[in-house]
């Protein structure tokens, strides 16, 4: 491969992207609007830990990176709830052996902008921020930190540069662009569990902690250092929210009343709420994701609200997938474009569906009797028919069927269940001969 290939956004995937580029030859240029993050320029209060699983695992498999990845990683074998009254509740995320991995978004991304900075075909350009892009002449126009602003060409180039992407905005311009921005009416803010003595966890290492609230919940992932990322979700307006939080007096009421088990494992919380940044939950989808030698990827074309943990995962895989197809159908640029949208497109739009879904459920549904009942019978399901019945999340987090048919296997899962549910069947499912016919007329038909 012998293209000039510009990467606009230097996050997650853009980094990934030009590795994967590179070790098929392209002169590869990579622009960064924020500054160099091995340096420690990074965002303060925007670290949101991820959730590393199989789709982002195989992508990392191409470029090597996986097993170093892993290494710093902390496993997850299911979710830990936390009632208002300290309760604890485990719910396990699959079969035995199946877990998530909690993984930090700085220090992965420092992983791959340093595989990358190894070849002698890339250049990483970072506090350069795309201003324009002329999608008929395959220009963009980059300004630095000083203003001073410098056009680029290039044979193709890629707009990873994230949810407010400058790539896509120019491409809305064009005709037949359809385009969505959805807000949701919630914010979130990052805090901590602070590690115990000689850096124990304070909570159970490996499992994602939820506080469900009904309207909100706060969420938290281990880290290495036996501290946890935790992140607020609220409303921005109403009884409980972010508007009724303005005071260390009003924040330390709020907590004592809703997380009055956490408040001995954050000693900073009230520091924390305050100085940190309130951040916004956005869904945005669009289509085409390419036009003539430009092409969407990552959250420039699909940012997903974090409540799969799919986001990363998501991005990772259009990565994959592109460069797989890059592989089988090169050097037709037109082909490649064309087959990766039609391969991703509705992939995206699948699982920005069930991240909506699962939000409900994780601030609402996870602490109610019957949810855990629907939750026992599928995970009984899955341990006692595993040629017949995949749970949705195993789907999407622990296989690489495509998210479409994991979004509609859901619905199949859901239906069996409520008939069993109906039927009081919950003590009849290791009988082959009641629940075999039933998996066949919901799932496989």
């Amino acid at each position: 491969m012998k293209e000039k290939i510009a990467i606009i956004g230097g996050g997650l995937s853009g980094s990934l992207l030009a590795i994967c580029l590179a070790k098929r030859g392209a002169q590869v240029e990579l622009f960064e609007r924020r500054g160099d993050i091995r340096k420690g320029q990074a965002d303060a209060g925007r670290s949101i830990n991820l959730a590393l699983s199989t789709r982002g695992i195989e992508a990392l498999k191409r470029v090597g990176l996986a097993e170093q990845v892993l290494n710093d990683a902390i496993p997850m074998n299911g979710r830990m709830m936390h009632s208002v009254d300290g309760q604890l509740t485990y719910q396990a995320y699959g079969k035995e052996g199946q877990y998530i991995n909690s993984v930090s978004r700085s220090l992965l991304n420092i992983k791959l902008l340093e595989l990358a900075d190894e070849f002698d075909n890339v250049k990483i350009l970072f506090k350069q921020k795309c201003v324009d892009v002329d999608l008929n002449k395959n220009t963009a126009v980059l300004e630095d930190e000083h203003g001073v602003q410098t056009s680029i060409t290039a044979d193709i180039i890629f707009g990873s540069d994230g949810a407010f992407s400058a790539v896509r905005s120019e491409m809305q311009k064009t005709n037949r662009f359809t385009y969505s921005q959805t807000y949701e009416n919630y914010g979130y803010k990052e805090l901590e569990i602070v590690p115990g003595p000689d850096n124990s966890f304070q909570a159970e290492e490996h499992a994602l902690h939820i506080w469900p609230r009904g309207e909100f919940m706060m969420i938290a992932l281990p880290n290495p250092g036996g501290n946890f990322t935790c992140t607020l979700f609220l409303p921005y307006e109403g009884e409980r929210s972010f508007d009724k939080l303005q005071t260390p007096q009003e924040i330390e009421a709020f907590f004592k009343q809703y997380f009055a088990d956490a408040i001995p494992m954050m000693p900073n919380y009230v520091e924390d709420f305050m100085s940190n940044p309130t951040g916004s939950l956005a869904t945005i989808r669009c289509n085409p994701w390419v036009y003539k030698k430009f092409a969407l990827i990552g959250d420039a074309a699909h940012a997903v609200i974090p409540f799969y943990g799919q986001g990363m995962n998501c991005s990772f895989e259009d990565v994959k997938e592109l460069d797989e197809i890059i592989e089988e159908h090169y050097p037709n640029w037109d082909n490649i474009f064309k087959k990766y949208q039609e391969a991703r497109i509705k992939n995206a739009n699948a699982i920005a569906d069930l991240a909506c879904k699962n939000f409900v459920e994780m601030r609402d549904l996870v602490g109610r009797p019957e949810f855990m009942r629907f939750k026992k019978i599928d995970n009984d399901l899955c341990a006692h028919y595993p040629e017949m019945y995949k749970s949705q999340y195993e789907l999407v987090s622990f296989s690489k069927t495509s998210y479409k048919y994991a979004q509609d296997m859901g619905y199949k899962n859901e239906a069996l269940i409520a008939h069993i549910m109906e039927h009081n069947l919950d003590t009849d499912i290791q009988n082959a001969a009641v629940i075999k016919p039933l998996i066949e007329r919901f799932i496989l038909n």
